[in-house]
Order: C-alpha cells, then structure tokens, then sequence
C-alpha cells in the first residue's frame, strides 16, 4: 500500500493535448455538488409554508428534512462503491437524473408522505451522485497546483451551499412557491446532465469489481440507524429509550462493519483509506467541522426570524457574508496550499472560526446583526475556505484509482454525519440552556431563546478547536506540497522511497 505525493514539474510538451475543457468539466460538477449541498437547507425555510399546504403535523414536519438526511447518509459508502465499479461518469449521470426525477415528485407532492417518499428519494440518488462528483475532480485533477485550484472550487461550493440555499429557498418561497424549491432542481439536473456528456471522461476502477454486499449491508444499515438516532435524540432526548437503542444498534452495526472489512477479500471501505495518518486526521478534523458549522445555520435561522422578526426573504440574504467569505478565503488558499500545506492553512482555518464561534457567544437579544452576526460570520466562513480546500485535497491523496470513489464517498460520509449529530447534539445544549434560564428569569423569553444559542456556539467554539488540535497533530507538515517529481511513500509510517521505483514526473 502505498501513498502518492504529487508534485509540479517542467513545462508541458508539445504533443500534450489542450486541457482546457477540464475546467469547463469542473464548473458542470461544481453546479452538480452546488445542487446536493443547498438542498439540504433550501427546504428548511420553506417548510412552514409545505407544512400548512400538505397538512402536515408538528410531530410529523421533521421527516421532510430527515427522511433526506437518513437515506442520504446511510448509502453514501455504498454510492462510491457504486461509482468506482460501474464508472464515474455513468454513476454521475443516473445520479443526476434520478435527483432531478425525485425533486419533480416532491415539488408536485400532494400529501405530507408523498414528500417524504420523494426526499427519501432524493437523498438515495443524491448519495449515488455525491461521490460521484468528489472522484471525477480527484481523477481529473492531478497536479498539485490544478488540483488545489479544483479543491478551491469543491471547498468554496461546501463551505456556501447551505447558506446559499437558506437564501435560494427564502427567494423562491417569497416570490413563487414553497413547490420551487425542490423543482428548481429538475432543470438544473437535465441541464448538467446534457453538458457533462462531452466534457467528462469516464475512469473506474481496474481489477476486482465484485461488490462486498455484506458490508454494504451492514454499512448502510449501521449509518442509516445512527442518523436516525441523531434525529431522535434533537427531538426527544439523548436519554429517551428509542434514542438509546439506536444509538446501541449503530454501534453494534459499524463495529461489525470495521471488522468485516480487516477481513474481507474486496472491501466496501479498504480500511487503509482510513488508517492513513493525514488521510484519517483529514477525515476527523471534517467531521469535527460540519459538526460545529451545520448547528451555525440552524440557530442564525431562528434567530434571524424568531427574534430579530425578519421575513423568509431578509432571514436568507442576511446569510450572504458567509458564501462571500468562503469564496474569497477558498481562492486564497488555492493559491497558497501548494506553498504552505495543509496543516498551516487548515490549523488557521480553524483558528479564526473559533474567533468567530467566540464572538457569537457575546449575541444579544436585540438587533446586533451589524456588530455581532456579520463580523462573526465572516470570520468563521474566511476560516472555512482555508478548511475545506486543503482537508478536500488530503483526503484522497495518494488514494489509487481503484478505490477513489469510496475514499471520497467517506468524505461526505463524514460532513453528513457530523451535520446531522452537531444539529442533534447542540439544538439539545441550545434546548436545555433556555429551558433553565426561562426558569431562573421569570418565563419564556427572547433572552432565554438567546441564552441557549450562545451556550451553543460555547460548545461549538471548543469543537473547532479540537479540530485545529487534530489537524496540528496528525497532518503531517509536508503533505501534499510540491517536490521535484513524484515519490511513493510506505502508508505504515516509513519516509523512505521505494529503492525499485524509479522517480518519474508527473505529465503536465
């Protein structure tokens, strides 16, 4: 096993074909991922308004964010496996039509499970599409500069996606209907698809092509109940007994899994993706991130429209620092992960989103959407650009081509994972916080729904600091920055070449 490090090399030859189209490939798979990441938030806002249509119950409205949540999450390792044996590109294209068929049957939804039949359904082809999208930027782009480049555009689509959506679904529920914002979907899906035919190169994996079914079961079993225990602990307890029981089951199940995989003969999840030093750290450090990020969005939300009053509308644009500040801080990183490396940059990273989560500690009851929520945001979203570019990169690094797709399905694995238990395990922080306050200050009131968001970004502020522990000490300094030429690396530790490859430059 062993692990690549990619460098620059001299000028291209002049037999070297044009590469322009690549980029154009790029923006197409970027539109693709734009659409999976928003559309895990886009609904949220107009769901009080698909809720009254569908009449649907209080008990009930949370199925129409988790039933995409769950299936999404549970068939993630599955989709790469998908994708690696069946081709990228094909993988990419049912992904795409089948997401586009899903969101024209919920936007014409008649009934609350006929919603929530078609978001399952999504999040299905959504988890076919998704590692789809990470392995074709991970073939296409080989060389360290282009790839960072790539990344910078994969990082800043990540890192905005949900705020756009929060603001695409207040635009379409404001001026068309709550029905857009899942139809939006089916024209952007038909389009991307119809672009992608010339643009992409098919690649899948050589050699063994069976699929490791009992690992898929089990996988896809053991992720779908630990989503669905997250969920029940947001909206019981993390002490209700069905709460605890799938808690226990997803562990029983993906302990199983781990020891299925150190013995079978052609793995769903190689466990030497995993147990590579800076591509396990990277793994972690984005799980750490999406847990304290997703629950960011969530509270801004309730109190941009609980407190502050705004309109569906006003509650989505007041978002709009935080895709801004992505943007910029991923282009900077793309320029500057070749020189500086991963470590540095996402070690920064982190350390001005743990700024940024401090200052939303000192949020007010009032209107402070100038003084607090603005600075704040833009410090955690500048932050996050110099996170996602150089974690995306490290991820798959020097992973063979063979198992591209599942390393980049455990990617997305890891953000919705942290996602989903972040907004469980903080909304609990943020619940339990009011509760007490409301009860040493005379009642329910906007400064004990604040209490609870602040004590929640208290949380939120000391996981992203673990994060920038775990990205200090287990990313090594030099991953992933240019050299000579390439060298081939023993992933068991050693830093020693192997003396019978010889030492061969990358094409340009």
């Amino acid at each position: 096993m062993s692990q690549t490090i990619t460098a620059a090399v001299a000028a291209p030859s002049p037999a070297t074909p044009p590469r322009d189209r690549r980029w154009l490939a790029l923006a197409v798979i970027g539109v693709a991922q734009l659409m999976i990441i928003l559309d895990a938030s886009i609904v949220n806002i107009a769901l009080p308004h698909a809720q009254v249509a569908l009449h649907i119950s209080d008990a009930n409205r949370q199925w129409a964010l988790t039933s995409y949540t769950l299936t999404f999450g549970g068939l993630l390792l599955l989709g790469g496996r998908i994708a690696d044996y069946f081709g990228r590109k094909r993988t990419f294209l049912v992904g795409l039509f089948g997401f586009a068929s899903a969101s024209a049957l919920g936007g014409f939804a008649q009934s609350a499970g006929w919603l929530f039949g078609a978001r399952a359904l999504q999040g299905v082809f959504a988890a076919v599409l998704a590692p789809a999208v990470l392995s074709l930027i991970t073939t296409t782009f080989t060389e360290a500069h282009e790839r960072a480049k790539a990344f910078a555009v994969y990082g800043a689509i990540s890192g905005t996606g949900a705020a756009i959506g929060l603001i695409a679904g207040g635009a379409l529920t404001e001026y068309l209907s709550w029905r857009w914002t899942l139809l939006v979907n089916t024209p952007i899906a038909i389009a991307v698809a119809i672009a992608s035919f010339g643009l992409i190169k098919e690649s899948r994996a050589e050699g063994d092509r069976h699929f490791d079914v009992p690992g898929a079961i089990v996988a896809t079993a053991g992720l779908a109940t630990l989503v669905y225990g997250f969920t029940e602990a947001s909206l019981h307890s993390w002490t209700a007994p069905l709460t605890l029981t799938l808690l226990a089951m997803a562990v029983v199940l993906l302990v199983g899994f781990v020891g299925w995989e150190a013995r079978a003969k052609n793995p769903m999840l190689p466990l030497r993706i995993v147990l590579d030093r800076n591509r396990g750290g990277s793994y972690l450090a984005f799980f750490l991130a999406t847990l304290a990020m997703f629950a960011v969005f969530l509270f801004l939300t309730y109190y941009f429209q609980g407190v502050l009053h705004y309109s569906a509308l006003k509650a989505g644009v007041a978002f709009l620092p935080f895709p801004l500040g992505v943007i910029t801080s991923s282009t900077i990183a793309s320029r500057t992960l070749p020189r500086f490396g991963p470590r540095v940059l996402a070690g920064g990273g982190f350390s001005l989103a743990v700024l940024g989560m401090l200052w939303l500690t000192q949020l007010p009851a009032d209107s402070a959407y100038l003084t607090h929520v603005v600075p704040s945001m833009l410090l955690i979203s500048l932050g996050m650009g110099h996170v996602f570019v150089p974690l995306s990169s490290t991820a798959l690094l020097g992973v063979p081509n063979h198992d591209a797709g599942a390393a980049s399905a455990l990617v997305n694995t890891m953000q919705q994972v942290g996602g989903s238990l972040g907004v469980a395990f903080l909304n609990t922080i943020a619940t339990s916080a009011t509760v007490s306050y409301a009860t040493s200050h005379g009642g329910p009131s906007a400064a004990a729904t604040v209490h609870g968001f602040t004590s929640a970004f208290s949380v939120g502020a000391g996981i992203m600091a673990g994060a920038a522990i775990v990205v200090v000490a287990l990313i090594r300094p030099d991953t992933g920055r240019p050299t000579a030429g390439e060298v081939v690396y023993d992933d068991e530790g050693s830093d020693e070449p192997h003396g019978s490859r010889e030492l061969q430059p990358i094409p340009a």
